[in-house]
C-alpha cells in the first residue's frame, strides 16, 4: 500500500495557516469584496481574524502537511456557541481598521450580519478551508475536508457559508444541504449545513 504524500497536523502554526489561506482565497468572491485585490490586505485580514479565532475555547485549526512539514491546506473550525468576547471583538476591529482598513472592517461586519444566526444549534462552523495554490487539483482539499468532517464530534453537525456558487455543488457532494440564500451587494451568499454525525 502506498503511503499518502501528506499527513494531518492538528495544531498548525496560526500565522502559517493565515498566510496559506490568504493565498488560497486570492480570487474568492467574499474575500475579494472585503479586501480588494491586495495580497497584503488579505494577509493582514486573515492574520487578524485567525488571531482572534485562536482565543475561542475549543477553536480548531487543522492542516495537511507534506513530508517536510510544509502546509498544503488548512481549515479553521469554531465550536458550537463560541463567540469572541467584547474585548476580543474590539481588538479585532481596531487591528482590521488599521490594516487592511475601514472598507474591510465595514464589509466584514456586513457579511457577518448577513450570516449570523443561520447556524443550527449545536453545529460546528467551518470558517475557512483552503489549499496552497501550488497544490490545487491534487486531492489535497478533499482529503482535508474528509478529515475535518470525520473529526467533528458525534451528534453535532457542521455549518458553513460560501459566496462562491461553484463551491455549492462540491459541498453538496460532501453531504451539505442549502439552508439559506441571501444577497449582499454583488455576493450570492449561501448558508449550508451537514446533518449531525451519528452517535457512536
Amino acid at each position: 500500500m502506498t503511503e499518502a504524500p501528506w499527513r494531518i497536523e492538528t495544531d498548525p502554526d496560526r500565522v502559517a495557516c493565515a498566510d496559506l489561506l490568504a493565498a488560497a482565497f486570492a480570487r474568492e468572491p467574499a474575500v475579494t469584496w472585503i479586501c480588494g485585490g491586495s495580497a497584503s490586505a488579505r494577509t493582514h485580514w486573515f492574520r487578524n481574524t485567525l488571531r482572534t479565532h485562536a482565543g475561542l475555547a475549543g477553536a480548531r485549526r487543522t492542516a495537511l502537511v507534506d513530508a517536510d512539514g510544509r502546509l498544503l491546506a488548512a481549515a479553521v473550525l469554531t465550536p458550537p456557541g463560541a463567540t469572541p468576547t467584547a474585548g476580543a471583538r474590539a481588538l479585532w476591529a481596531a487591528r482590521t481598521l488599521l490594516r487592511p482598513g475601514p472598507r474591510a472592517l465595514g464589509r466584514t461586519l456586513r457579511y457577518l450580519d448577513t450570516t449570523e444566526g443561520c447556524a443550527p444549534t449545536g453545529a460546528w462552523t467551518l470558517e475557512f478551508i483552503g489549499v496552497s495554490p501550488a497544490r490545487t487539483g491534487r486531492g489535497v482539499g478533499r482529503a482535508l475536508l474528509d478529515h475535518v468532517l470525520s473529526a467533528v464530534p458525534a451528534g453535532t453537525g457542521t455549518y458553513l457559508t460560501t459566496a462562491d456558487p461553484s463551491n455549492v455543488p462540491l459541498y453538496h457532494h460532501f453531504g451539505f444541504t442549502t439552508l439559506h440564500e441571501a444577497r449582499l451587494g454583488p455576493l450570492p451568499v449561501t448558508a449550508m449545513t451537514r446533518a449531525p454525525t451519528p452517535l457512536r
